[in-house]
């Protein structure tokens, strides 16, 4: 240890040294290397007596005065030989070979003249072979030293070159996890800190780590002055209103913002400078967490076979994360799509093996009725969590009878597999689009909660619910990956209307809120989930250029980077998006749970009807499947015009 911190002070010593003379300019390091070389002069000429007499002599006059005119040569010969050689115009820290073989040559020369005067001719006072020792050591120091500052100064040079080229970024937050930050990217190749910012008037204009700390009102002075590209949020713990707040102050310095995981795992060691991430919009839109209830979250999982339809999706996959870790006795991953399933299979398989949880990927389509009624046979699970779907709006728009086979026909299909094989809770993901729908998707998932509530009304063997939200924030097909990537590519920003509005919750936060509210179910309800406030989508691109760095581009910036383009609206895309179709909706013991009063008609009628749809489904009648939808799905407004793509080619619409 001791050792080690010896070693830690000799290189911080050498790297104080090299730091000022990189720094001087190129006339006064030639000074100093010429400085250097007539002290090797010197030195040689001292060493050469030692060598020829075996004795140190002083290089002062007196008795022992000899070595003085040897020195005097000794210079005399080698400067002005290297100077003309060009050995004082090369960068030390750049030589190499080239570089050593002028060395040698100017050596050669200087040795030939200084033989010719000691050895051949001879002075008084100064031994013959004088003039042979001495050039060779002479050789010796100056190749060696420039091999030392080769290696000194250019190592420090690299080093110092390569941290310039990093960069710069400020800590926000100069507590315990702002130092531990800073500590873990002292050794990092990946970024530069140049400072902290805190709002604590107490520890502003202090030094922290080596670095000061500023008050965040100058950041905006900051990036300028220190070249500042990137501020690394370490106040994990902090409220969302709170981390809004100052998000909103360093939004306006231009800056992109990366964050932190919890402090916990930071202090626990277990956070690397790797996991830091760039401030996604989920951390501006999402909410504070409200604790989920254990029990709750235990009741229709713990030592339960669990099976979730649409397990590889966004929201199938969380669901499958957060059953995972309450403990389920078996977990039936059904999933059509092959690589999805292959995915989340990897993705829980050793966690799974962990837990002593059973693990069961199965490719199935909910479309297959023997396929769905052999799953639910086979493992006779306890909890269904149906959450395949079509559900990308202009997709199903011109694909319409897909949509409705998956959606509606799919999910009659599990509920009545699941019916069959008494399966005590059935909760069925739905949306927002759900009410008073103006898409084929929005009105498949309304039919589809409408079969739910029909059933639940004659079966109580199943208790059937449905859980409604709005947008997840990161899900498949969803605005903000898109979004992301097109910064990424450098715009522009492509949305469909100004005034488009919509909720938005994170994936995490609605898995979770889908496995309480199904727990609370007695059969037939539909939950609605508290999407928060609704959010504008320009408001949200702006957010998302801003979280990057990046400058919207428009009127009255022109030279900003990103520019956001309207394309209009797309086939069955509403403005605004509604989470109820009746009013009064109940509050349940859930802060975020609420009950909505929906209507729906029995079974004998919807079946009569849903027979209607089939018939329809089974020759592509679009125009048969949009009335049977109107007639069934209260508020549903259909497009004037069909876009299915079939549809449109036979009927010679298309192009």
């Amino acid at each position: 240890m001791v050792y080690r911190t010896e070693v830690k002070m000799f290189r911080m010593m050498f790297k104080s040294l090299a730091i000022p003379v990189l720094a001087m300019p190129r006339l006064a390091k030639r000074g100093v290397v010429i400085a250097v070389d007539a002290m090797l002069c010197v030195l040689s000429v001292w060493l050469a007596f030692y060598l020829r007499l075996g004795e140190w002599l002083p290089l002062t006059s007196g008795p022992f005065w000899r070595p003085a005119f040897a020195i005097f040569g000794a210079l005399a010969f080698a400067l002005p030989v290297f100077i003309l050689s060009g050995l004082y115009r090369a960068i030390f820290r750049y030589s190499g070979l080239l570089a050593t073989i002028t060395v040698v040559k100017a050596s050669v020369v200087y040795a030939v003249m200084y033989g010719v005067v000691f050895t051949v001719f001879g002075v008084e006072g100064v031994p013959r072979t004088i003039g042979i020792i001495q050039p060779m050591l002479l050789v010796v120091f100056v190749v060696a030293s420039r091999a030392a500052a080769r290696y000194w100064l250019g190592g420090f040079y690299r080093n110092e070159l390569k941290l310039a080229m990093l960069p710069k970024v400020l800590i926000y937050g100069a507590g315990a996890t702002g130092r531990q930050l800073a500590d873990a990217l002292a050794n990092s190749h990946e970024m530069r800190v140049t400072g902290f910012l805190d709002d604590d008037a107490q520890l502003v204009s202090q030094v922290l780590n080596g670095q000061p700390i500023f008050h965040p009102d100058a950041l905006a002075d900051l990036v300028v002055s220190r070249g500042v590209s990137d501020v690394l949020l370490a106040m994990p713990s902090i409220n969302r209103a709170r981390r809004n707040e100052i998000l909103l102050k360093i939004s306006q310095a231009k800056v992109a913002v990366r964050t932190l995981p919890s402090v916990n795992e930071l202090a626990q060691g277990k956070v690397q400078t790797s996991d830091l991430r760039e401030l996604d919009i989920d951390d501006l839109l999402g909410r504070d967490a409200v604790p989920p209830d254990q029990e709750l979250l235990a009741k229709n999982i713990k030592n339960k076979v669990v099976l979730v339809t649409g397990a590889g999706g966004s929201i199938g996959s969380e669901l499958c994360r957060q059953i995972l870790d309450v403990g389920p006795k078996k977990l039936l991953l059904v999933e059509l799509s092959e690589f999805a399933l292959y995915q989340i299979h990897g993705e829980l398989s050793a966690k799974a093996r962990g837990k002593g949880v059973e693990l069961i990927p199965l490719l199935a389509s909910v479309q297959d009725v023997r396929r769905v009624s052999e799953l639910m046979r086979t493992w006779q699970p306890d909890t269904v969590y149906h959450a395949a779907a079509y559900k990308h709006v202009p997709l199903v728009e011109h694909n319409p009878a897909e949509g409705l086979k998956n959606n509606v026909l799919g999910t009659l299909t599990v509920a009545n597999a699941a019916a069959a094989c008494a399966v005590k809770s059935f909760v069925l993901i739905s949306t927002d689009k759900a009410v008073r729908p103006t898409n084929v998707m929005g009105a498949s998932k309304r039919l589809a909660e409408m079969v739910l509530q029909a059933m639940a009304a004659g079966m109580p063997v199943t208790k059937f619910s449905i859980v409604r939200f709005g947008n997840v924030l990161g899900s498949s097909g969803s605005v903000v990956p898109k979004f992301r990537q097109q910064i990424k590519d450098g715009g522009p920003i492509t949305l469909t209307h100004a005034e488009i509005t919509r909720y938005f919750m994170t994936i995490p936060e609605a898995a979770q809120l889908v496995i309480q509210a199904g727990s609370m179910a007695e059969g037939g309800e539909v939950f609605v989930l508290d999407m928060g406030q609704p959010v504008k989508i320009i408001d949200l691109a702006k957010s998302m250029i801003e979280l990057t760095g990046l400058t919207l581009k428009d009127v009255s910036n022109p030279e900003g980077d990103i520019e956001i383009e309207i394309t209009g609206l797309r086939p069955g895309e509403k403005l605004y998006e509604e989470l109820l179709i009746g009013d009064d909706p109940k509050q349940t013991s859930h802060p975020r749970i609420m009950k909505a009063n929906e209507r729906f008609l029995d079974w004998p009628s919807l079946e009569i009807q849903l027979d209607a749809l089939n018939q329809a489904l089974l020759v592509n009648d679009v125009e048969q499947m949009l009335v049977v939808l109107q007639d069934l799905v209260t508020g549903y407004q259909r497009e004037p015009s069909i876009v299915d793509w079939v549809h449109m080619q036979s009927h010679g619409a298309a192009s």
